[in-house]
């Protein structure tokens, strides 16, 4: 890749200009607030509801033109190919979580929530159009449909993602299917998919994607486009936030299953961050995006210690 400067992990915690927007803030992901506790105000699926409704977009407004550019001319061979596991992890991942939502909103016994769940699937299949818009119209793969494109860029994803998306929270999608009644694996799936899955990988590599391409002058609607989808993102793990904090505060045994299913998930989501070409690499020189792992990791880390805090009162994890 072209070379960037490395952010120091004090760099990579230090907030950020975007996500320092009042729109970013609206959405009160606990991680955007500093100083967090267990008693800060939490938006209820109602309001998240609203907030939605005033933060609409639409893919077909961004213009791909100087992407493609960019793509195609101002940059090698190599380093489209490194770029390709960042981009494929979001494009199929969107795919994957808005498929896997359907089970929570038949299982969720609040109608305001489900309310709240109609749009997140509605975000979700938004996300997917985006990224389908920008494969096809940079020109970034051969294929000529969505579904298409969507089993050609899978050849770039890792045996974690697979497991993380397609067994862990597959099967707990599975459970609220046949078990709606089952708040245990409510909890165990918006854990992974709000607090993991949107909270630590989707928010994380979305910041130092954005951030790199915003540095190097690249991809700038993909970039506009891209913000929005992490706006919706923060607003998602808003309400994850909501509904796990409630669950913890009515029977402590939700909370335990909170830390339980986080120490469960955590190894394999570590391994998400490492493209294939990075897996016999050690920690010192894995660098994505212009970011050593190490920062990747303290980002992700720092996110969730806020998020933890404002669910479960406690930061740490057994």
């Amino acid at each position: 890749m072209t070379d960037q400067p490395t952010p120091t992990s004090a760099d990579a915690n230090a907030p950020v200009e975007r996500t320092s927007r009042e729109d970013f803030r609206a959405t009160g992901d606990p991680a955007l607030q500093a100083g967090t506790g267990a008693d800060v105000a939490l938006l209820d699926p109602h309001e998240l509801y609203l907030l939605w409704e005033r933060q609409q977009w639409q893919t077909q407004e961004i213009d791909f033109a100087q992407d493609a550019i960019d793509w195609h001319e101002r940059m090698t061979a190599e380093e489209r190919s490194q770029r390709m596991y960042g981009l494929s992890s979001f494009f199929v991942g969107e795919q994957r979580v808005a498929a896997a939502l359907a089970p929570l909103m038949h299982a969720i016994p609040d109608e305001d929530a489900r309310v709240f769940l109609c749009t997140q699937i509605a975000d979700e299949a938004r996300h997917v159009a985006f990224f389908d818009r920008f494969y096809s119209e940079v020109g970034i793969l051969q294929a000529d449909s969505l579904s298409d494109r969507l089993a050609e860029t899978s050849q770039y994803l890792n045996p974690e993602f697979t497991t993380l998306f397609d067994e862990m929270l597959a099967s707990r999608g599975r459970r609220l299917w046949q078990e709606p009644e089952d708040q245990k694996a409510a909890v165990e799936f918006v854990t992974i998919y709000h607090v993991v899955v949107e909270g630590m990988l989707a928010l994380t590599g979305g910041h130092f994607i954005i951030e790199y391409n915003e540095q190097a002058g690249t991809l700038p609607g993909f970039v506009e486009g891209f913000s929005n989808v992490a706006r919706d993102e923060h607003r998602h793990v808003a309400f994850g936030a909501w509904f796990l904090r409630d669950m913890a505060r009515r029977d402590r045994r939700y909370a335990d299953a909170i830390r339980r299913t986080l120490v469960e998930v955590a190894p394999i989501a570590d391994g998400v961050l490492r493209p294939n070409w990075m897996q016999n690499m050690s920690d010192e020189d894995v660098a994505l995006f212009g970011v050593a792992g190490q920062n990747t990791r303290a980002f992700a880390a720092q996110a969730l210690s806020r998020r933890l805090k404002v669910i479960t009162g406690s930061a740490t994890l057994p």
